[in-house]
């Protein structure tokens, strides 16, 4: 994964270009060219940005850390988790740096863990990592959130998942936190990603997820975390080098809002190291992030 980390912070030329049919060209600085995207209602991340550094994590425990989201039960909370190779646990972590949890979550398994979403007093997690795409089949565990002090989870159900078309890699998990519908991104070097979903997945039989749209990030664009906005407006998809944002319109369903062209950030991500991680804020007019590796510094991006 390193490996090819590196290599697309090469060839991402800039930032994300943008996807979608008809897409226009991404300029220098990654951001959708042309008068018809600048008169694109697009999200505030898309516009100016100020960035800062909120904090280090100083943790043992927080060592290849992919998937972050703020919580909707603990205001100033965000969870996250380990890649390949933890015990199946998420991190609680302060803005600021300071570890606050460590629960363990009981009944699943940490196969390749890539990215955690929340809903309706719910974490999701992401168990879709597959670089060898061998895996019959993909699982999302759905958890109730933690409380304070809490160190193992009620039992996770597990979302068995498969795709229709064969196994894929994947590091973006996508919650609606309108209607349940889950979407997951694939990655894929040549940065042409599949949107798979599933409005009902099943916690006692296999889900098939659907192919609903087609996300064009460019060559070297590898899709590697997302997250939907509390208030379900802002939806937003990370490369290691950038990022691409939806806003939503009144009535759309998450895979008809990712059939739009996205807006693509004007800020680059590639000096965070290896980023695999994205958290929007309850309105999404700025997001958090957190790279692997230890030590990893958090960063918000605001809309000024």
């Amino acid at each position: 994964m390193r490996a090819l980390a590196v290599t697309a912070a090469l060839l991402a030329l800039g930032g994300c270009a943008a996807a979608g049919r008809g897409a226009p060209p991404p300029g220098p600085d990654g951001q959708a060219g042309g008068a018809r995207a600048a008169r694109r209602v697009t999200p505030a991340i898309c516009g100016r940005i100020s960035v800062r550094r909120t904090g280090t994590i100083h943790a043992a425990q927080a060592t290849e850390l992919s998937g972050l989201v703020a919580s909707r039960r603990r205001p100033g909370v965000l969870w996250t988790h380990n890649d390949s190779g933890d015990a199946p646990r998420v991190l609680a972590v302060r803005a600021g740096g300071k570890l606050v949890g460590d629960v363990a979550i009981a009944g699943a398994q940490a196969t390749d863990w890539e990215d955690i979403a929340s809903r309706g007093g719910m974490l999701y997690i992401a168990d879709i990592g597959d670089n060898g795409r061998q895996r019959d089949g993909i699982v999302v565990y759905r958890v109730p959130e933690p409380a304070a002090g809490q160190t193992t989870s009620a039992p996770a159900q597990a979302l068995r998942l498969r795709y229709p078309d064969g196994a894929h890699d994947a590091e973006t998990l996508l919650v609606d936190p309108r209607s349940g519908t889950l979407a997951i991104v694939t990655k894929s070097f040549d940065g042409d990603s599949g949107v798979y979903v599933a409005a009902h997945p099943s916690a006692t039989a296999v889900t098939t997820l659907r192919l609903a749209a087609r996300l064009r990030l460019g060559l070297g664009g590898l899709a590697t975390a997302g997250d939907v906005s509390a208030d379900g407006r802002v939806i937003a998809v990370r490369t290691y080098s950038g990022f691409v944002a939806w806003e939503r319109r009144r009535g759309d369903s998450l895979a008809r809002a990712l059939r739009r062209t996205p807006c693509a950030g004007r800020v680059s991500l590639a000096g965070e190291g290896q980023g695999e991680a994205l958290a929007l804020t309850a309105d999404g007019r700025a997001f958090l992030t957190v790279p692997e590796g230890g030590n990893p510094v958090i960063r918000r991006y605001a809309a000024r």
